[in-house]
């Protein structure tokens, strides 16, 4: 049988300070992965696309984003990302971001939705200079609910790593193989989707309470550093982690969410 054509992407993005504004500093795509800008008052506001409509095993998509001094750069998705069944192999998709000094960058990619059969490595790096500002958001539903998905044969390894000044600040990691479905009954009640938050700014201490209060039962939300608030959240499915997530995330982006999701 003659070897299928896989889906292979890469995004570089840079951010430049403009004044009173944010600005495109550096853009290049390839392959399936594009952006779309909208028109935003402040920061600068990227769409990242997957023109192959998901990925599936052998597909490789990359982004590169970059925050120069002062600049503000927030990167969200037209749609949810689909993992979908994987013949063989595993597709990657690897994401690095910086922020310079007094830059900010909110990763706020929408749900990444896990099919039967997915077999998807991920991973996240982030490199903060000492008083770059960040907001991220990485939501997982496992299979669509509404549509009677079962999944009993997943295989999905996540990573996200969180620099300083060069020095590890927030490390995370999550492998999933096998039967979710058995899985999440033993460790999460049965939970359907789940979220990692992560919120970097010097004032993240004085939101830790309203944060807390918005949780559902299903929810956690500490303060590792005193500027680092970090929320783990488990929901039924991914109609109710989005609507635990909306309220968190307007009061920490400031009500700047991107209007894709809300679409």
């Amino acid at each position: 049988m003659p070897k299928q054509p896989r889906a292979e992407g890469t995004l570089n993005l840079r951010a430049k300070n403009r004044g009173t504004c944010s600005a495109i500093a550096h853009l290049r795509s390839s392959g399936c992965m594009k952006a779309l800008f909208p028109r935003s008052s402040d920061a600068l506001e990227a769409i990242v696309i997957n023109t192959a409509g998901g990925l599936t095993g052998g597909d490789k998509v990359a982004l590169r984003a970059e925050a120069e001094t002062g600049a503000s750069l927030c990167l969200t998705t037209q749609a949810a990302e689909r993992a979908y069944r994987a013949a063989s192999g595993f597709a990657t998709a690897d994401s690095v971001l910086t922020a310079q000094s007094g830059a900010q960058i909110n990763w706020l990619p929408q749900e990444l939705i896990l099919f039967e059969g997915a077999a998807l490595r991920r991973s996240l790096k982030v490199d903060l200079a000492s008083d770059a500002r960040l907001l991220m958001v990485e939501p997982v539903v496992f299979g669509r609910a509404a549509m009677g998905e079962v999944l009993r044969n997943v295989s999905f390894q996540d990573r996200i790593e969180i620099y300083r000044n060069g020095l590890p600040l927030y490390m995370d990691a999550l492998r999933l193989d096998g039967d979710l479905v058995a899985q999440m009954a033993r460790l999460a009640k049965g939970a359907g989707a789940m979220a990692s938050l992560v919120f970097v700014a010097p004032e993240a201490e004085a939101h830790l309470s309203a944060v807390r209060a918005m949780l559902p039962e299903t929810g956690g939300a500490s303060l590792l550093h005193p500027d680092l608030l970090a929320l783990r959240l488990v929901a039924e499915d991914g109609f109710e982690l989005r609507r635990a997530l909306l309220p968190i995330l307007d009061r920490l982006s400031g009500d700047t969410l991107p209007t894709s999701w809300r679409l």
